[in-house]
């Protein structure tokens, strides 16, 4: 039976990254931002913080849900964590990435290009990197939805979505999906089945208009909203997403602790959540801020 799983939703200013630990301590990590809000570090590198502070010395799995760069700007220190699974939108060509690349971006898409040729064998059912057997990640139920019928010129619409499942607690991590995606993800049962009354929702998009969708996020049913945002935002639907939340304790280090239905790491900083079983066997969500 699982004991406890930690995620935390980085404060990597408007970008996104995310690490889970799994009951049987395997390491996830979806998406890979950089810098630091509540830090005052630019330089901030969650990958290099996972090595040095966590003592993570290999990740088992690593989810980048689209090639944007405030997805991918981590990724120059991708091998330093010799991830054993890459998953990624393969149907996004390397030419169609390196379109339009900034030159002082060019090294990390090129990274990026080079990492997608590199991972290119697909996991045997047996292994123990199987995804689609919770037994390999101690009881944490891992599923992937990958839109792909969009047009490859707005790479939000193939973000994949990731749903985590443990305990009696649930968490979906979309990318940047928008309402080309959302509406064919949503056409599949499987999907909805999988997304319907979570307990956290990280906000699509960073929390922007152009990523809130009322039927996706009705069918979420969250009791608390994460958003990884930045500063400025002209579009952002933070209001939104606190009325369609019921709300969960948030507790502080200092010892307060509020009932919240909107986080913001803009705001509120690193987001930690654990969940698992307590020592009476009884399910259990616990979410801490700065």
């Amino acid at each position: 039976m699982a004991q406890d799983c930690t995620v935390v939703f980085w404060d990597v200013q408007h970008g996104h990254s995310t690490y889970i630990k799994t009951p049987n301590d395997r390491h996830i990590v979806v998406d890979l931002g950089t810098g630091d809000y509540s830090g005052k570090n630019v330089e901030f590198s969650p990958l290099r913080h996972l090595k040095n502070k966590f003592g993570v010395q290999r990740l088992d799995y690593v989810v980048i849900t689209h090639p944007h760069l405030d997805h991918i700007d981590d990724i120059l220190n991708f091998d330093l964590l010799k991830p054993k699974v890459f998953h990624r939108p393969k149907q996004l060509t390397n030419k169609e990435v390196m379109e339009g690349v900034q030159d002082k971006d060019k090294e990390k898409f090129e990274k990026y290009c080079e990492i997608n040729d590199r991972y290119n064998s697909p996991i045997e059912s047996e292994s123990v990197d199987n995804t689609s057997n919770p037994e390999n990640w101690g009881g944490l139920k891992i599923q992937t939805f990958s839109p792909k019928n969009c047009d490859h010129n707005n790479f939000n619409n193939h973000s994949i979505v990731v749903v985590i499942e443990c305990a009696s607690t649930k968490i979906v991590i979309p990318g940047d999906n928008q309402k080309c995606s959302f509406e064919e993800l949503m056409a599949k049962a499987s999907f909805m089945t999988a997304i319907k009354d979570a307990d956290i929702l990280l906000a699509p998009h960073h929390g922007r208009e152009s990523g809130f969708n009322i039927d996706f996020v009705n069918q979420v049913n969250p009791k608390l909203t994460v958003v990884s945002d930045g500063k400025f935002c002209d579009t952002s639907a933070n209001g939104r997403y606190s009325a369609k939340s019921s709300g969960w304790t948030v507790h502080k280090k200092s010892g307060k602790s509020e009932t919240r239905k909107c986080l913001t790491t803009n705001s509120d900083g690193e987001v930690l959540v654990n969940f698992g079983y307590n020592s009476e066997n009884k399910p259990y969500l616990s979410v801490t801020i700065e």
